[in-house]
């Protein structure tokens, strides 16, 4: 189990906005190339983002099922990864003082990943979950993003 924390220089609610957002994956989920709101109800449970992984002229496309939402606290996912099995990657947000405090928390579920999960695959983890997530404050902190929030409530529906 590989767990990180980052502390974002924004509020909850804008981490929300970009969490709300699945073609904003891509943007700071380390490894994927692009990514696109399935369904239109990213992130309701249920719900999933398709995702675009590439190894040079290979390409994988895989999709990430939204499997707890609790607006303005947490955020459960599956990634399905194909053979290799799936992944479950939790995501918390609370506040700090007037920023936010991001845990990730993934672990393998099934499949070839969860039989082979060891220490090292952990140490890996960690790196791309400090990458991942340096990312993620890269584009909250840069207000870039289209997204929109309430300051009060949480993330607006929709946005």
């Amino acid at each position: 189990m590989a767990v990180r924390h980052q502390l974002i220089r924004k509020p909850p609610a804008a981490v929300w906005s970009v969490l709300r957002d699945g073609s904003l994956y891509a943007r700071w989920v380390v490894g994927t190339d692009d990514s696109w709101n399935r369904d239109g109800r990213w992130p309701a449970e249920g719900s999933e983002i398709g995702y675009v992984v590439k190894f040079g002229p290979l390409e994988y496309r895989g999709r990430t099922v939204s499997r707890v939402f609790e607006p303005g606290h947490r955020l459960e996912l599956e990634s399905m990864g194909g053979r290799s099995g799936s992944v479950r990657i939790a995501i918390t947000v609370q506040p700090w003082a007037e920023d936010t405090l991001v845990i990730v928390d993934e672990h393998p579920l099934s499949g070839a990943a969860a039989r082979w999960h060891n220490s090292v695959l952990d140490a890996a983890l960690q790196l791309r979950h400090r990458a991942m997530l340096s990312r993620l404050a890269r584009v909250v902190e840069s207000g870039e993003h289209s997204g929109s929030y309430a300051e009060e409530g949480g993330p607006r529906v929709g946005a």
